[in-house]
């Protein structure tokens, strides 16, 4: 029976997906309305796996540190014409900031080798209780992934 459960689940993910992806490769992302290319978010997921990778593999107790945090890319606009940017986010509890801080020159140097210009290190649970944050209504997941971290 939860074998079955399963199956339904990831079949109807799929098919999710899909959809999503043949209705012209955008989906509706943000609540200010921009939409996004799917490739473009996959991309920064897996560039932000990379990187965890990449610290875990030559600083492992840095990567310890990060395991108890979200580390995302976050890409960003600035100027005219717009030019595109991309940084680090690290999402952090407010007892693992100092510890993460602490090593911000590795991270920093790992970051700008892998063609990124920063690593922004930013409290979970002070976002979280942000009254102004539309977090949740614009990212549900990374929503829920923050409550994890701030725990």
């Amino acid at each position: 029976m939860v074998i079955q459960n399963n199956f339904n689940i990831f079949f109807t993910l799929n098919c999710l997906i899909v959809m999503l992806i043949s209705e012209n490769n955008v989906i509706l992302n943000r609540s200010d309305g921009r939409y996004r290319n799917i490739s473009q978010m996959i991309a920064e997921d897996i560039l932000a796996q990379e990187f965890t990778r990449v610290v875990k593999h030559y600083y492992p107790r840095t990567g310890e540190l990060l395991e108890r945090c979200h580390v995302k890319v976050i890409t960003g606009f600035w100027g005219r014409p717009a030019k595109r940017f991309q940084y680090i986010g690290i999402y952090c509890s407010e007892q693992m900031m100092p510890l993460v801080q602490a090593q911000k020159e590795i991270l920093r140097e790992i970051a700008e080798n892998m063609g990124l210009i920063q690593v922004v290190f930013i409290n979970a649970k002070r976002l979280l209780r942000d009254p102004m944050s539309k977090l949740k209504l614009s990212q549900p997941r990374l929503w829920l992934e923050l409550h994890l971290v701030a725990a």
